[in-house]
């Protein structure tokens, strides 16, 4: 795993926590001395510090069979130039780097190395992430298996085609954050009707949790079709609906999703 960053940081904690490892220790590099200690501590994993040991990210693939690139995309192509002859043929790239496509990354690398781009969240740091995953032209049926099962350990995977991955990163990979915001906002409101923080957090993390878990094991009721069952006429809950549909809420969210799927493109276009 290389760089230590937020993604295979979370993708780090949901491997360990499934217990799903190799025999050999989850070799792990990082920027700092500090982290890469702190990283090397754990049982079944081995860290490297970039800055005490130039050589750190060569050192951490060799040999290794799946190698999950997760440095910041305007490092890619410096960290896969360096990595590049250290690969052992027919490894497995997995990136999770976000903008940065299959074909950008198969052309800094020799024949024989297998690409496939995920976009992991980071719920997978207890066991509920969603990953979406696409396969580059390298990879075969054996890579991407591989990268659903690593990945189905830390939660959910979905293949989809590659032109589809920005919404993917749009829709789960930053959706954790825009689901938090709106519970910042639920809370708010709470504690603006006199509820103090501890009676906020709650009763909005409850709710959320509650409703999350109703639409998930429902699957053959729609997201509306439960709200309508909430949503009484001519009561409580269909005033607060109305406010939320007023200021188009669902027009909200697609300019949100443009915005995130523009940023991803440029940051392709920035490799």
């Amino acid at each position: 795993m290389l760089g230590g960053g937020n993604m295979n940081g979370a993708i780090l904690e949901g491997l360990l926590a499934a217990d799903l490892r190799p025999e050999a220790p989850i070799r792990v590099t990082t920027r700092s001395s500090a982290s890469a200690e702190q990283q090397g501590a754990r049982e079944h994993v081995e860290a490297f510090a970039v800055e005490a040991d130039p050589e750190a990210n060569r050192r951490a693939v060799k040999g290794a069979g799946l190698v999950f690139l997760g440095v910041k995309p305007y490092a890619i192509a410096e960290l896969l130039d360096e990595i590049r002859d250290a690969l052992e043929p027919g490894t497995v790239i997995v990136s999770v780097a976000a903008g940065i496509t299959t074909a950008a990354i198969e052309a800094r690398l020799t024949g024989g190395i297998r690409v496939i781009r995920s976009m992991p969240n980071t719920p997978a740091t207890i066991g509920l992430g969603v990953t979406g995953i696409a396969a580059g032209a390298t990879a075969d049926d054996e890579a991407l298996a591989l990268a659903v099962a690593a990945f189905e350990c830390v939660g959910e995977a979905v293949v989809v085609d590659e032109s589809l991955i920005n919404a993917v990163g749009a829709a789960s990979g930053s959706g954790p954050a825009h689901l938090y915001l709106f519970a910042e906002a639920l809370m708010a409101a709470s504690i603006a009707e006199g509820l103090d923080e501890a009676q906020a957090r709650t009763l909005i993390v409850g709710t959320l949790r509650g409703a999350a878990e109703m639409l998930h094991k429902n699957p053959d009721l729609e997201a509306s079709e439960l709200r309508r069952r909430v949503t009484s006429p001519n009561g409580t809950t269909e005033r607060s609906v109305a406010v939320f549909q007023d200021a188009d809420l669902e027009g909200i969210a697609k300019r949100a999703f443009r915005a995130n799927i523009l940023r991803s493109e440029a940051l392709a276009g920035d490799k």
